[in-house]
């Protein structure tokens, strides 16, 4: 796979989650940037609240927190734009679940 002068292919966004940098793809960068300091802000307040260093719990209990949200927003039914919200969650937090297994 081709890299850029800064190392990222192209066509992928960085973004940095909770100290980490993450490569990912999408068509609006912008969006993907929105999101990605969502995650990292949800997952500071999870850690300041806990006891747990562990960031793969962090991801877990702020991904349960996101969806805790999404839950509320949609009064308890899941909508199809928050259908699609969720999907996206899912994937960056498989992503961020995926690369803390390479990691540790």
């Amino acid at each position: 796979m081709a890299k850029t002068e800064t190392g990222v292919p192209p066509g992928y966004t960085t973004v940095h989650i909770y100290d980490q940098a993450y490569h990912l793809t999408g068509q609006n960068p912008a969006h993907i940037h929105k999101l990605a300091e969502l995650v990292d802000s949800k997952m500071r307040a999870v850690a300041s609240q806990g006891r747990t260093v562990d960031s793969l719990r962090v991801a877990v209990l702020a991904a349960l927190n996101l969806a805790d949200e999404l839950y509320r927003a949609g009064g308890g039914a899941v909508t199809h734009d928050g259908h699609a919200r969720a999907l996206t969650l899912r994937s960056i937090l498989d992503e961020v679940l995926e690369n803390e297994r390479k990691i540790g």
